[in-house]
């Protein structure tokens, strides 16, 4: 099945003027009717708490009323409907969305993806001994290059069983492509080499929900600089800028009125079905490669001691 990924999270908020200011310092594009989209028109849908159209609630109170994954063509969102129908309710809605409930309750979307193909330039290195660098004269950073959010990356759940919510996106062609012990799968979908769309964490049935969500970046670069930006809007950083080891996309994570955290991220693994999944213990040495501490610019001086 060709599934290519997240189209666009729908939150009910309780404040959805502050949830909509800070999509907009995040970077993304308000293009109406409360919908925020990366460049590639993949976004973020905001209705308000008590909007009677949202899904049902889940009984942790999560923000997060829906997951729309967009896939590659009709036969397989046929397949999906076929495939879920097999024990559960799953309707086609007026907006042509496969609308359903997975094993942990989390209401899932699926339709023919909106997605627009996205033609920029990623950052590159200069390094000696590699053909592929930078042309002659061109500067590698700027304050005007590109720093806006390029896709809709990946979502996070907290679920109160693991390998049960593994299986049932198993059956939607999803794959693990890692794994940290006792906690859960990075799950990468058939119409992605995306290292993954979706990793699932072992929590309390009380935390169920969304930990966080992300966008891709152009770069790393892209990434420092918007991060940048959005602790001088006065964001609170929650972990990074770092690298992770699985995966290894450069993260950079921020609290959120959005009842989650959201990230930056960069630079993620591509991977095909000859990969060999790797399984490791959670915990900081696992987590990451190294993880750096923001400050406010500082240049050294008479007046500047170290």
């Amino acid at each position: 099945m060709k599934i290519i990924g997240p189209d666009y999270l729908v939150f009910g908020v309780d404040d959805l003027q502050s949830c909509s200011q800070f999509l907009r310092d995040y970077g993304l594009e308000e293009s109406g009717n409360g919908y925020f989209q990366a460049l590639d028109g993949t976004g973020v849908q905001l209705r308000e708490r008590d909007d009677p159209s949202l899904p049902a609630p889940l009984h942790s109170g999560s923000q997060l009323r829906e997951t729309v994954y967009g896939v590659a063509d009709e036969a397989t969102l046929e397949a999906i409907a076929g495939e879920l129908r097999k024990d559960r309710e799953a309707q086609f809605g007026e907006d042509g969305v496969l609308r359903c409930v997975d094993d942990a309750g989390f209401a899932l979307g699926f339709r023919i993806t909106q997605r627009k193909t996205v033609s920029l330039a990623a950052e590159k290195v200069n390094a000696p001994g590699d053909a592929d660098t930078r042309p002659v004269n061109h500067t590698g950073a700027s304050e005007e290059m590109d720093r806006a959010p390029r896709s809709l990356s990946h979502v996070v759940y907290f679920v109160p069983d693991s390998a049960r919510a593994e299986a049932f996106y198993t059956r939607l062609g999803f794959v693990c492509t890692d794994r940290f012990t006792h906690v859960g799968p990075f799950l990468r979908p058939g119409g992605t080499l995306d290292h993954h769309t979706l990793f699932l964490i072992q929590a309390p049935p009380f935390m169920t929900g969304i930990e966080h969500f992300t966008f891709h970046m152009g770069g790393p670069t892209a990434l420092m600089m918007a991060g940048n930006r959005f602790v001088q809007k006065g964001y609170q950083s929650f972990w990074g800028p770092g690298r992770h080891q699985l995966g290894s996309n450069w993260f950079w994570y921020f609290n959120s009125p959005l009842g989650c955290h959201i990230e930056y991220d960069a630079d993620m693994d591509l991977h095909d079905d000859n990969w060999q999944p790797r399984e490791a213990m959670p915990g900081a040495d696992n987590s990451q490669y190294f993880l750096l501490a923001y400050r406010e610019k500082w240049a050294p001086g008479p007046d500047n001691p170290r």
